[in-house]
């Protein structure tokens, strides 16, 4: 019977689409079962045959759970907000959504084509506004939630609240940006933008100054894994290392539990690895170096020890070169409150003359009156910071020294109750006594230090706080290197250095901190001129910046212990720097670092002859009781940047209100995305919603208006920045649990149900960022009560890749002459890959003039042939378009069917693994599903028959039963695949056409080529779909042999084989082969000398 795919698949997808065949039910008194797969982008480009291989398998074993009585849920939906789409907006003018909806109709076809039984009613796309209302709604959850360390979980912001209400920060153990401190009268003093302000501190989303990679071409900030090399990979823009101000969300609050939840899932180990590697937790300790009152060093760099000399980091005035220019720029940019008292003081309304952002010792003082000695300080929220706090309280001690008084006002205070605070000013000026102002006026050096006072770095720094894992080592820490992003870098920089310093942050602005850490060969850096104090050699040890310190991890600072750490060892290298072994080795450590902890501590004081971990203990100890530090947990993980200065994303439910930031109420949700005239930043730079005529908040009226309305009264802006790509996936697999629910995220009581994704099958790309994000998410709902599972996804299984097999023809060299493959080795060419569309057929010979069409360099081309034929080289290499090697599976199920598409790519090899696709490899597949397809006819004629099948007929179908079931247990999809061409084989020999064969072959055969299955299933007489019939089960009796032949051998030699019942003993055995003609035949009447039986295996009979 003549098997014609292409009517049988149309046939039954139109079939599966009108009667909804693969609709989930809510009915939760089945055992469930969820399958998840990777949630696709649609790309313009539409599918390969590499993108349906984890689909495929996640539904076989889909299917395969349907027909074992589990209520399965099997969904699809996209991740349609990208940069692509934006990309083509910003060069056409097309807004997003229209591309976007075009690009999903295209891949929709494609994947109803090759028969995928998802629940299309539950489809989800992340730029729906249906949908995205409720990521806004749980970004506005974890902007209205902390984490309380006691109980180890996000709490609402209320119960924070209540806590300042009735304890101040007293016993508050939270995850915070700053340590505050501040008791019960003060926040109920503080202004309602002070507290606003404290709260951000505390909030899992919130507002930060970030290192981000910034593509100024694209206008946008990207993600690591959009840069590579430096440039972004849409389009290849130069992209930068830039600080902005961004949206944040606190995943590090969640770093242990994100880690020990690891040990609960059933993940691969190399998936785990990758994923602790990142969340990078590290045991040490973080320590405090001074910095150094004078700048001499015993570096054998001479030019290092001309600038210690010349340019130290001194204090009592020496710095004021270097901060002069901070205070101008504080100048330039004053605070509201600042801006507003000096309207008061400087045109001397208060008969007396005051100066702002002046210079006193290494400090800079917000306003004073030098001929009253006195300072005033306009305090912003961050005074309420515990290290800030420390500083203030030295500096204060420092100033009171040398005769100053200094009263402090709260930036509310200046504001609300100008009044008084002037009434304040002008009673201590009055009760001050009058001082000599012209030894205190310059600006360069103050001449009121004195040679008793404490070294305090400027602006109240009180030394450089390093984060290390071995701090067994600080022995032979004889350098410091800072991130080249790290604030202090500003600070610690002398004016001689400064060139040399800017010039190298350019530099490194360039790459991103993917490409610095993979950057493990070069080694480059800055120093700053400046010098920190070994707080236990007590020697000075110079400070520089290199790229190979990122801000993200510790403190951002490296005590380089050259010695003992390669990169390090590296740059003491380059740059000079003395290399102090500490760890006992016989290497020579001036050449190559050597790095153990099996030794013992060497040139280290104290710590001589102690191992590793009593060292670190040791060493902890007497840093913690130096006052100098303590030992600490860090974790290599940063908190999520969460917005993106894009068009086409979730708009972030924020508006501004005296630049506090305030959520939109749950009500006015979804924050749908504005019409914008252009795609493109405004021109002050704002990102593309600030396009947008219609787009600020009535708070009134609680509904969307024209920023023409913007008062800051009643009418406020809103957030400009959208979600990053990540948001809306972090959550989707909750929202198909629920998709049409327009009230909550998802119903409880369904979420309980479905609980845990079962099954998640996806590609190696989305192993890291996605599943930390969606982890994270997840355990948030938990905590707040909304979910009941731990952890999303129960089993994860990472796909491998399809290769494509790549085609090349061969140019000589200066000619427009293509040679054949097995002819190019007597010429000098260049290999060029052609479209693999432009082959005949299944084979490696190139249509001529196909390739000459295909583009006009190659019209007029020459070739010289073998065998009148041009055979291109092939290739295995990844599936890409720009190596024309791609594949489209609609041409695959147009010639041989979705069927064989199905089976072929599970039959390439294990899922996890890459492998190369081959088209030539689908003719016998489709070889085998026209054999299996014709078991079932005679001729033309469908015939099946009501006799009972023989033993070996069940042998044969339960054996296959065995191993499906063993093998999609255990996800060995391919196995399977093997197992089925050998079972219809056999069945063909034995002329099987048995109804009680034939139908559970089908239903067997049906989860990996489900369109031929229905068909046949409906010949066999049933009207409803093989999709829910019941597994065949496996009966271990049709594997029982009831006979055994018997190898007879005489003195080790077989002469022939006797056939005996299974179930007979050896005497049995015996008694039977005595009584065999051929072996009475062969004896010729002799006695045997003995007889060897093994039952079920060997007769072996010695004369």
């Amino acid at each position: 019977m003549f098997y014609d795919h292409q009517s049988i698949e149309k046939k039954w997808q139109k079939y599966w689409e009108e009667n909804q065949t693969y609709k989930t039910s809510d009915q939760t008194d089945k055992p469930k079962f969820y399958v998840l797969d990777m949630f696709p982008y649609p790309s313009g480009a539409g599918l390969h045959v590499g993108h349906p291989l984890g689909y495929i398998a996640s539904d076989i074993y889909a299917r395969y759970k349907r027909h074992q009585g589990f209520n399965v849920l099997h969904p699809i939906g996209y991740d349609s907000f990208g940069l692509p789409a934006e990309q083509y907006a910003i060069q056409t003018g097309t807004h997003p959504a229209i591309t976007t909806q075009q690009n999903i109709t295209r891949y929709e076809e494609q994947l109803r084509k090759i028969g995928f039984s998802f629940d299309w009613s539950r489809e989800v796309r992340t730029s729906d506004a249906s949908y995205y209302k409720w990521t806004q709604w749980i970004f506005i959850e974890l902007f209205h939630s902390w984490y309380n360390k006691i109980t180890d979980k996000a709490e609402p912001i209320q119960t924070l609240i209540k806590h300042f209400e009735e304890h101040g920060t007293a016993n508050l153990s939270a995850v915070q940006n700053d340590e505050l401190h501040f008791t019960v009268e003060e926040w109920k003093n503080a202004s309602e933008l002070d507290k606003q302000d404290i709260l951000l501190n505390y909030r899992l989303a919130y507002r930060a100054e970030t290192t981000v990679n910034w593509c100024p071409a694209l206008g946008t900030v990207l993600a690591n894994d959009e840069v590579k090399d430096g440039k972004s990979e849409r389009g290849g823009f130069p992209v930068f290392q830039k600080k902005m101000m961004q949206w944040s969300m606190r995943i590090t609050a969640y770093s242990e539990r994100l880690l020990q939840g690891l040990q609960n899932i059933d993940w691969p180990q190399p998936l785990k690895d990758s994923q602790e590697y990142w969340i990078g937790k590290s045991m040490g300790a973080e320590v405090r170096f001074p910095l150094s009152p004078k700048g001499v060093n015993d570096s054998t760099n001479k030019s290092l020890q001309k600038e210690s000399k010349k340019f130290g980091y001194l204090t009592g005035g020496n710095n004021s070169a270097l901060l002069i220019k901070k205070a101008q720029e504080n100048r330039d940019n004053p605070t509201e409150a600042e801006a507003l008292l000096w309207e008061q003081l400087k045109s001397k309304k208060l008969e007396h003359k005051f100066r702002r952002q002046h210079l006193i010792n290494d400090f800079i003082v917000d306003f004073v009156c030098l001929s009253k000695k006195l300072i005033i300080e306009v305090d912003g929220g961050y005074h309420l910071a515990a290290k800030q706090q420390i500083s203030d309280e030295e500096r204060t001690k420092v100033l009171e020294n040398e005769g100053f008084e200094i009263i402090r006002f709260k930036n509310q205070e200046v504001i609300g109750d100008n009044e008084n605070v002037i009434k304040t000013i002008i009673q201590k000026l009055e009760s001050r006594p009058n001082f000599a102002e012209e030894k205190l006026s310059n600006d360069s050096l103050s001449e009121i230090q004195s040679d008793n006072q404490p070294l305090l770095s400027p602006l109240g720094e009180r030394g450089i706080e390093v984060f290390t894992t071995r701090p067994d080592t600080i022995f032979g820490a004889t350098f410091m290197v800072l991130a080249p992003e790290n604030p202090l870098v500003e600070k610690l920089t002398t004016p001689e250095q400064k060139t040399e310093v800017d010039n190298y942050i350019d530099e490194t602005s360039k790459k991103t901190e993917r490409d610095r850490m993979a950057d493990v060969k070069n080694v480059s850096g800055a120093f700053t001129g400046s010098y920190a104090v070994n707080p236990f050699t007590e020697k000075e040890i110079p400070i520089y910046i290199s790229d190979y310190v990122l801000m993200g991890y510790g403190t951002g600072v490296v005590m380089a212990v050259p010695a003992h750490d390669e990169r390090d060892h590296r740059f003491a290298k380059k740059f000079n720097l003395p290399i102090v072994n500490v760890i006992e080795n016989e290497n020579d450590v001036q050449e190559e670092s050597y790095d153990s902890k099996d030794s013992v501590c060497v040139n280290s004081d104290f710590l001589n002859g102690m191992k590793y971990d009593e060292a670190k203990a040791r060493i902890i100890d007497e840093i913690t009781n130096r006052g100098i530090g303590h030992g600490t947990t860090n974790y290599k993980q940063r908190d999520a940047i969460f917005s993106r200065q894009r068009y086409w994303g979730e708009p972030v439910p924020v508006f501004y209100k005296d630049g506090i930031p305030y959520t939109l109420p749950v009500s006015a949700l979804p924050l749908e995305l504005p019409e914008v005239e252009k795609y493109l930043p405004t021109e002050n730079g704002d990102p593309p919603l600030g396009n947008a005529k219609n787009f600020a908040w009535d708070e009134m009226n609680e509904k969307v208006v024209s920023t023409d309305l913007i008062d800051n009264i009643t009418v406020f802006p809103l957030e400009l920045s959208t979600m990053p790509g990540w948001a809306g996936s972090s959550w989707y697999f909750l929202r198909y649990m629920d998709p049409k629910n327009d009230q909550v995220f998802t119903e409880k009581n369904l979420s309980d149900y479905w609980g845990q994704v079962d099954l998640y099958i996806g590609g190696s790309e989305h192993a890291t960022g996605h599943l930390l994000y969606s982890r994270f998410w997840n355990m948030f709902l938990k905590d707040r009560g909304y979910i009941e599972q731990d952890e999303p996804f129960k089993k994860l299984i990472n796909q491998g890749m399809i290769l494509g097999m790549s085609a090349f023809v061969f140019r000589i060299d200066g000619t427009n002459q293509y040679v054949s493959k097995n002819l190019a080795k007597d010429y000098q060419t260049q290999k060029i890959h052609v479209d693999v569309s432009l082959l005949k057929g299944t084979s490696d010979e190139l249509d001529i003039e196909k390739f000459k069409n295909w583009r006009s360099e190659f019209g007029e081309a020459e070739f010289i042939l073998e065998g009148g034929k041009y055979i291109t080289e092939r290739e295995v290499e990844k599936m890409s378009k720009s190596k024309y090697n791609v594949v489209n599976p609609d041409d695959i199920c147009e010639e041989f069917g979705a069927d064989c598409l199905r089976l072929y790519e599970m039959f390439l090899g294990p899922l996890e693994q890459s492998k190369p696709w081959n088209t030539q490899g689908l003719s016998g597949v489709y070889g085998f599903l026209k054999k299996f397809y014709n078991l079932y006819f005679n001729g033309e004629v469908f015939e099946v028959s009501e006799e009972e099948p023989t033993k070996e007929e069940y042998k044969v179908l339960h054996t296959l039963i065995k191993k499906v079931v063993a093998d999609i247990d255990h996800f060995s999809f391919n196995t399977s695949v093997a197992q089925f061409m050998i079972a219809v084989n056999e069945f063909q020999k034995l002329k099987t056409n048995k109804r009680k064969i034939l139908e559970p072959l089908a239903i067997l055969v049906s989860i990996y080529a489900p369109h031929i299955s229905e068909e046949l299933w409906e010949n066999l007489g049933y009207s409803s779909s093989i999709e829910f019939e019941p597994f065949p089960k496996f009966e271990e009796k049709y594997l029982v042999e009831d006979e055994i032949e018997y190898p007879v051998s005489f003195n080790g030699k077989m002469k022939f084989k006797l056939k005996l019942p299974a179930d007979l003993s050896a005497q049995q055995i015996e008694e039977s082969a005595m009584g065999d003609e051929r072996i009475i035949q062969q004896l010729a009447g002799n006695l045997p000398k003995k007889i060897i039986i093994v039952p079920k295996k060997i007769i072996n009979i010695v004369t």
